[in-house]
């Protein structure tokens, strides 16, 4: 009787070993580096210290940039609204436009917060 070769049976040993090695696969890069961030915003909401806020988000931004990292989507927007409040408008501008360079989804967002605080400062 002559032997047939049978594709079907190798189907689960095939599956095991697919399932182990994909197992031992590095876990994937996380795409941002939050630091402090979150935490950051909510004292934002609270009223707490701006410059104190700045301080923390400055030095979480340099350990980002160190690692080769990228910060999350709007943290420098947010760093932006914290010079604006304290009168750093330069600062802000800065800030304003590097999350638009990293974000360019964020351009209608950033554009409308320039020409809120433009129109802020018009009025006084």
């Amino acid at each position: 009787m002559k032997t047939l070769f049978r594709p079907q049976r190798l189907a689960v040993p095939a599956l095991v070993a697919s399932a182990l090695l994909a197992g031992c696969a590095a876990p994937a890069k996380p795409l941002y580096q939050w630091e402090g961030y979150q935490p950051q915003v909510y004292q934002y909401f609270k009223g707490e210290p701006k410059q104190a806020q700045i301080e923390v988000l400055e030095r979480d931004l340099q350990k980002i940039m160190a690692a080769g990292n990228t910060p999350p989507p709007g943290y420098h927007a947010h760093l932006g609204m914290l010079y604006a409040d304290i009168g750093k408008d330069d600062e802000m501008v800065r800030e304003f436009q590097t999350e638009k360079a990293l974000f360019p989804e964020s351009g209608a967002y950033v554009d409308f917060l320039l020409k809120n605080v433009k129109s802020k400062g018009e009025k006084k």
